[in-house]
This record gives structure tokens, C-alpha cells and sequence, in this order.
């Protein structure tokens, strides 16, 4: 089935050993679905990265300021697909409200990368909201009723991302997450690719890029060097979307073929 969803989910500096192999739920779900094994993080600190896997640059920045130090313009995965008539939602936990620009107690704005673009304002206060938890909120209504928009993305809160927490944190706060996306019945039509990734590691920069989607093999393994340019590119090729305007992300690697991933 071609891919007419895509769910990224973003956690926090941990390096591949740190995870694989050492996160049950994470490892298990490696082995269940996809894992491209040569993944490598843009730079430090974290927003750089957020930038680099949804706009293709770093746009020079070296810090983790907040939207009114670095008002970024020019497009992003966000107005791209705005764009193509499709739509996109970022789910924030901790969030306070809408397109919170500023940090609120576990709730790190530098991991929102939409609250950043300059030209999404207006997208950003309807589109960027909070999580909810497991029982009820914005994406558990979503999921129920299968409304979820072409790109979503998911932030979790600095503990259950494994900045502020232990790894096993994490891999827990997934384990009641990822399954609640992969048993409704937008992911069950086979139309859905879901991908798990870290914004940064240590020296080496490898970090975990895990894929889950229908038509993706178990136990798949992708040794191509690839890196955050390369997710964005698989995301807007994943949807059928151009990534001409995305800066890096339009000469880098796509893992569309090597995750056995249809385009829309």
C-alpha cells in the first residue's frame, strides 16, 4: 500500500548501543520492524538538529535559544506539505497550550521544531498542540478516529524523551505510545510509516533510526550511511512530496527503497 501517513517520534541523546540492546521494548520492536544500522545526528547541541530533519539546514544555529532568538524562515517538511494540500500536526507533551514559544517546566520548546518557522504562525497555533496522555487528548482522538494528518510529529516531555530520565524511562513511555498508533485503524490499512530517531549522540554521532510500517520486513537492516537529511528526504518521498526546497535533504540518501516504503 502506498504511504499516505507519516509519524516521526523524537527522543534524546542516546547513542545506538544505548538503545539497541539495551531498551526491551525499542530492541524487540528493531528486530519486529526496521533498523538502518549507519544513522548519524547533524551536529550538537539539539535544535540544530530539529531544524536539520525538518527543514535541511541548520540555518547557523549553535545554540538551543528559543523562536524569538532564531525566527526561522523559508520552508520546512511543514510547509511543504501545507503546500501540497495536505496536513501536518505536532503533538507536544507537557505543552501548556498551543504553540507554546517559550519552555514550561518539562516541556522543552527547542524540541518543537515548528514553533520556530516563521511563516507557520498561524499553522502553529492550530496545528501545534499538546500530547494529551494515553487515555484521552488530541492524538488518541486522532488515531480513534482515524483522522491522522499526512505528517504528525511527536515530542515527548524532557523525561520520557531520556534527556532528563533513564533510557528504560523511554522505552516504557513508547512501549504504551507506539503500540496505541500501530493498533488503530489508520496504521492497520498498511498506509502509515512510522519512524523512532534520536537528535543527537555522543562523539560518533550513530544514533538509533527505527522504521515500523506494513510493507517493512522483519528484522530489516539498512547499513547505508545515512543521516537526519536523509529522514527528511524519505518523509517528503514518502508522501510523494518534492524535497527541492529543503536544503541538504534534497541530495541525501532515501531509505524509501531499502525500507520497502510506496510512496503516496
Amino acid at each position: 500500500m502506498p504511504i499516505r501517513h507519516v509519524v516521526l517520534v523524537v527522543l534524546e541523546n542516546k547513542d545506538y548501543g544505548s538503545v539497541i540492546g539495551s531498551a526491551p521494548y525499542l530492541t524487540s520492536l528493531a528486530h519486529r520492524c526496521g533498523l538502518e544500522t549507519d544513522y548519524h545526528a547533524i551536529t550538537h547541541p539539539s535544535l540544530p538538529n530539529y531544524l536539520a530533519f525538518t527543514s535541511g539546514s541548520t540555518h547557523g544555529v549553535s545554540d538551543d535559544g528559543g523562536p524569538f532568538q532564531h525566527p526561522i524562515p523559508g520552508p520546512s517538511i511543514f510547509s511543504v506539505v501545507a503546500a501540497a494540500g495536505l496536513s501536518w500536526r505536532t503533538f507536544a507533551e507537557s505543552m501548556p497550550g498551543s504553540c507554546t514559544l517559550v519552555p514550561a517546566g518539562p516541556y522543552a520548546v527547542k524540541h518543537n521544531p515548528a514553533a520556530y518557522y516563521t511563516g507557520l504562525r498561524s499553522q502553529c497555533r492550530i496545528a501545534d498542540v499538546p500530547l494529551g496522555d494515553i487515555a484521552s487528548g488530541p492524538l488518541v482522538t486522532e488515531l480513534a478516529h482515524g483522522s491522522l494528518a499526512a505528517l504528525t510529529v511527536v515530542i515527548p516531555n524532557l523525561c520520557d524523551d531520556m534527556h532528563d530520565c533513564s533510557v528504560g524511562q523511554g522505552d516504557r513511555w513508547l512501549a504504551r505510545w507506539l503500540p496505541r498508533i500501530f493498533a488503530s485503524a489508520t496504521y492497520r490499512t498498511g498506509t502509515t510509516a512510522v519512524f523512532v530517531t534520536w537528535d543527537e549522540g555522543s562523539a560518533g554521532q550513530v544514533v538509533p533510526l527505527i522504521v515500523a510500517a506494513a510493507s517493512v520486513p522483519a528484522d530489516t537492516r539498512v547499513p547505508t550511511p545515512a543521516n537526519h537529511y536523509s529522514l527528511l528526504h524519505t518523509m517528503a518521498a514518502a508522501l510523494a512530496l518534492s524535497s527541492a526546497s529543503l536544503g541538504s535533504a534534497a541530495s541525501a540518501t532515501s531509505l524509501l527503497t531499502a525500507f520497502r516504503l510506496r510512496p503516496r
